[in-house]
């Protein structure tokens, strides 16, 4: 007889991490090649193939990232009230592939279109495969830090060779290459997940099993119908980021109200306490990425323009740079970090998840201090240092170890189980609103620049990540303060 793993089977394992989180790891390993790979190279292939100028390819930019995050907010729900984890996921990978398909096929032209499919693809993916790595775990198990620290290294080992993979496809051979090879690593990916679904046991299961066979198959086609008739209107709201911005605030409202509506539907104090905390987490994570998600918009321009090509001994595109050294000072950061977070752990000295908060934003302010130091490194043409540059990306990823992997996991701590696709989804939705602002952000430092030459362009970018620095120092003296506040509210929750 076939045996079917149990819950219980899954969250009564021995050792560090469960042997489910590996399988989810390579899948969201793969997903993560791919959404780096498109990431890196979307600002380039704007203003060098579509030729947009680069204060409205930054706009675009934003738009397209922040219907990125703002579809897994709604593939969330969907998950949780209909699909389940599994089917949803299944889904965003066929439509990504897909998306990434016709843009290879002839990427001028298609290349709208393409994104519009990746953007559904992505909202459905995107989100689930977080929300099953926390029910891996028991409620009171203290292992669910270790086991998001693990999964966030696996984001960042797919992000790592995607970004440097696409940009060197895109810029020295091919631009149909580039897009092919992400259409073909998400493939990857949903085969890992086919063939190793069937260990997650009930995890990801629709959660309208014991409706009648019929009526919950009509529901899952009416998602999948209304997911692919919604995409022409998604091309139209990407190509005019004015469309994006009325979109992006009305779901924001609706996401808001939504999250009230739960919260007093709780009905109990020391939950609607904890649920609110979670939403504050969420908020301050949105401030976070609204200043961190430069790397996609200005600073891949700056990287395309202002830097030389010399990194220590070695010669290198500094847009591989720009798309990669973060993900590679995360793959090799985390356990270090990890290890001193223990290490303060015995001694009683380890801060707690608020001032860690705290932290990861005075690192990105130091970082962008940085970035705008870059200007003191350049000759006479506007050409600045590509190792000063990677330093500030050193910087950046020591503040986001503060707070990334941390940020899942005391998210699914403070909500209730039935919760944690919305709240996942409220996570990454703070991650579009990030991204709408940072491409605003990023297009105001672009039309700053007044000049013609890349000296004049030089002294723009570096004033505008100036100001980013101080916005940042800002943001995290606040949050500390307001800590004991919080921390009250997280009440047993560390």
């Amino acid at each position: 007889m076939k045996h079917i793993v149990t819950l219980e089977e899954i969250q009564n394992f021995e050792g560090k991490y469960p042997k489910q989180l590996w399988y989810l790891f390579f899948v969201e390993m793969w997903e993560r090649f791919c959404f780096y790979g498109m990431r890196g190279v979307l600002t380039i292939f704007m203003v060098d193939q579509l030729f947009l100028k680069e204060d409205h390819a930054n706009l675009q930019y934003g738009a397209i990232q922040a219907f990125v995050y703002a579809f897994t907010f709604i593939g969330g729900i969907f998950a949780d009230k209909i699909l389940g984890f599994k089917k949803s996921l299944f889904f965003g990978a066929i439509v990504m592939i897909l998306g990434n398909l016709l843009i290879a096929v002839a990427p001028q032209d298609l290349f709208y279109y393409g994104i519009a499919f990746s953007i559904i693809g992505t909202g459905f993916f995107k989100p689930n495969v977080s929300s099953m790595v926390g029910e891996l775990y028991k409620e009171d198990d203290g292992r669910r830090d270790a086991g998001y620290g693990m999964f966030y290294a696996g984001i960042n080992v797919g992000g790592l060779f995607g970004g440097a993979l696409c940009v060197y496809l895109g810029k020295y051979y091919s631009w149909q290459l580039c897009f092919l090879a992400a259409a073909i690593v998400m493939f990857l990916g949903l085969i890992t997940f086919i063939f190793t679904k069937k260990q997650l046991g009930p995890i990801g299961d629709s959660p309208l099993l014991a409706m009648e066979a019929g009526k919950r198959k009509l529901r899952e086609i009416a998602v999948y119908t209304l997911s692919l008739l919604s995409i022409p209107f998604i091309f139209i709201m990407v190509k005019n980021t004015d469309y994006t911005d009325y979109f992006m605030y009305t779901i924001g409202v609706t996401a808001i109200a939504y999250f009230v509506y739960e919260l007093i539907k709780l009905g109990d104090l020391k939950l609607q306490k904890k649920l609110f905390a979670a939403f504050l987490f969420v908020f301050f994570y949105l401030l976070f990425n609204t200043i961190y998600e430069q790397s996609g918009g200005s600073l891949s321009l700056f990287a395309k323009d202002n830097l030389d090509d010399k990194l220590l001994f070695f010669s290198i595109d500094p847009n591989i740079i720009n798309n990669s050294s973060n993900t590679f000072f995360v793959v090799v950061l985390s356990p270090l970090i990890g290890l001193l977070w223990i290490w303060m752990g015995k001694r009683k000295i380890e801060p707690n998840t608020l001032i860690k908060f705290g932290i990861g934003f005075l690192f990105l302010a130091a970082s962008f201090y940085i970035f705008y130091l870059t200007r003191f490194f350049a000759d006479s043409k506007g050409i600045a240092s590509l190792n000063v540059f990677t330093i500030a990306y050193l910087v950046t990823t020591i503040g986001e170890l503060c707070l990334g992997p941390i940020g899942m996991s005391i998210i699914t701590k403070l909500s209730p189980k039935r919760l944690f696709g919305m709240m996942m989804g409220l996570w990454f939705l703070a991650s579009a609103f990030g991204q709408l602002f940072a491409g605003k952000l990023g297009a105001e430092i672009s039309k700053s620049n007044k000049g013609a030459t890349l000296l004049s362009k030089l002294q723009s970018y570096t004033e505008g990540y100036y100001q980013l620095a101080i916005y940042s120092l800002v943001a995290g003296v606040i949050l500390l303060l307001i800590s004991p506040f919080l921390k009250k509210l997280m009440q047993e929750v560390k």
